[in-house]
């Protein structure tokens, strides 16, 4: 039998073209998310969705609304086809805003407007770059952002994994804390594609801007507890979400503590509802024990309803 069920939202990363489309296709309860997303956003977003070109999803502008859209209507796809409310809800990064959405916070409209605006402020800013440090310890990591800071700022963006964890910064100050976390035994370090510093103080700016607009933003209290990146501790106040919006911006993901929390809450099943298997890979690495299910397309939907038919069966 199921304990407790967590939804999971992805972040920037997880796009690909042709996603949603099937789902598009298929249910109408996904078509009339990027209908409306089509119509609030003033652009097709389901045409960048679908068709690409490939340069044009991966701008932030059109990233960050593309994917809460494909997972926002991956969602309403699931509920139109089975009765299931989580007990939790998360989204990495970008993907809190679906975890908002799914918890009553905002509507849809709002939400769509939100992340178009998130993603107009954090592409305006430029400089600074992001690298994956891959098996590194915590005392690794701890001496490589000590080096690094010697060059410039560097801190770190996200706690993915016990086993990935991502640095942020000015170029050359990532750049020396990487290639002395490789010359001290930390085997990988990978340099993000990614249009500037996130989840750096490069972004405060971003972030004051955000929260003007997020001042006037219509915020309901969470039906749900939303487990907030910021700080990996539940939110359902409303007032403390639009704090922790434009903070997000420019703060840590606390991820791998997100996941904790949720283990400790009693959580044992996990449903990552979006655009690839980016955080289901990642859940692999912080609670191996738990059981993790996708749904991206019509296949995962449908082998997601009739695994978890069973597991509430007690199959």
């Amino acid at each position: 039998m199921v304990k407790k069920i967590a939804f999971l939202f992805p972040g920037q990363g997880s796009q690909s073209v042709g996603m949603g489309k099937d789902l598009y296709e298929s249910f109408s309860a996904a078509k009339n998310v990027y209908d409306t997303a089509d119509s609030v956003l003033g652009k097709s977003i389901s045409t960048i969705c679908f068709e690409g070109p490939e340069e044009d999803l991966r701008q932030t502008v059109n990233t960050q609304p593309a994917i809460v859209t494909t997972s926002i209507a991956a969602l309403e796809t699931l509920k139109s086809q089975l009765s299931i409310t989580p007990d939790f809800v998360a989204g990495h990064s970008l993907g809190e805003y679906c975890a908002m959405y799914t918890a009553g916070v905002m509507s849809l409209e709002t939400t769509l407007k939100a992340i178009q605006k998130r993603a107009d402020l954090m592409s305006e800013t430029k400089g600074g770059s992001m690298a994956a440090i891959l098996n590194a310890s915590e005392e690794q990591l701890k001496a490589g952002l000590e080096e690094g800071s010697k060059v410039g700022y560097v801190d770190v963006a996200n706690y993915n994994s016990p086993a990935q964890v991502v640095i942020t910064g000015d170029s050359e100050a990532v750049k020396a804390a990487g290639d002395y976390m490789l010359a001290n035994g930390v085997r990988r370090v990978v340099p993000l594609a990614v249009s500037g510093a996130f989840h750096s103080k490069f972004m405060e700016k971003a972030g004051e801007e955000f929260a003007s607009f997020v001042s006037s933003l219509e915020l309901n209290n969470a039906k749900l507890s939303v487990i907030t990146n910021v700080d990996a501790k539940e939110t359902t106040n409303a007032e403390d979400f639009r704090v922790k919006m434009p903070k997000q911006i420019s703060s840590s993901v606390y991820w791998t503590q997100t996941i904790q929390k949720m283990i400790e809450e009693g959580v044992d099943t996990f449903i990552e509802i979006g655009p690839g298997k980016v955080l289901t890979g990642l859940n692999k690495k912080i609670a191996p024990e738990a059981s993790v299910y996708n749904i991206f397309d019509k296949a995962s939907l449908e082998a997601t309803i009739t695994a978890l038919k069973e597991q509430m069966a007690g199959v």
